[in-house]
């Protein structure tokens, strides 16, 4: 059986991504910080027979992962050693934990005969962004440079590639007492081209389109933003 380990899969388009997996047949590794959010979506996933499992991790934490990863191990089956503490002075802590991801699992699955495949999730916001948003900016924008750096250094064994979603509206997703249905004006659906804004769902397929069926795709960005970013709005 093939395995799905994703982080902050309680809520949005974490949640969104492994309950689609867990529909074509994956087994579901997830942590989540919110302990409540990640109790709930490992219910769900239960209830739709899917094999599952639910850690409270702090993925900023090398601990925390690593106590993950090793469960994941464990209870699923089946992911090198640039130090962690250069790793920190560099780079914040939302691309250290893509870092302290990637390579707790890597470790693994460069033992394995099949190919692996790492999605990471970068953001629009890595090309456009505004005033106020620097750091979440950079942060993205460096996940683009380690999923190009991390392709070369995982291939052949595992093909490595980023998504880069635009508006995903995730207020519907999210746990039970702060879910909300989500209202978009005429305004909204017309920034995008496709004539919506983006659901979880759109993310969750291209996450499966990368893991199964692109065998000759690695170290790519793909923007998923129903084409907002393709346009000037003049105001």
């Amino acid at each position: 059986m093939n395995v799905l380990a994703i982080s902050g899969a309680g809520q949005g388009i974490g949640r969104a991504t492994a309950q689609h997996f867990s529909q074509q047949g994956y087994a579901v590794s997830f942590c989540d910080l919110d302990e409540q959010a990640g109790t709930e979506a490992l219910a769900d996933l239960k209830k739709r027979n899917a094999k599952a499992l639910f850690e409270k991790a702090d993925v900023g934490d090398a601990n925390d992962v690593a106590r993950w990863v090793q469960r994941t191990i464990d209870e699923l089956g089946d992911f090198l050693t640039l130090p962690v503490a250069q790793f920190d002075r560099v780079i914040g802590a939302k691309l250290r934990s893509v870092f302290l991801c990637s390579q707790a699992f890597a470790r693994h699955m460069t033992k394995r005969d099949s190919i692996g495949s790492i999605i990471n999730i970068a953001s629009l916001r890595a090309f456009m962004t505004e005033s106020g948003w620097e750091a979440y900016s950079a942060s993205k924008g460096g996940i683009l440079g380690l999923t190009r750096a991390m392709a070369l250094s995982l291939g052949p064994k595992i093909r490595v590639n980023a998504i880069s979603p635009g508006w995903i509206e995730v207020a519907d997703w999210k746990r039970s007492d702060l879910a909300v249905t989500p209202h978009h004006s005429k305004k909204d659906n017309e920034q995008h081209p496709v004539g919506r804004v983006g659901k979880p769902a759109d993310i969750a397929e291209a996450c499966q389109f990368l893991a199964e069926r692109a065998g000759f795709i690695t170290g790519q960005n793909l923007v998923i933003d129903g084409g907002m970013a393709v346009q000037v709005i003049f105001e």
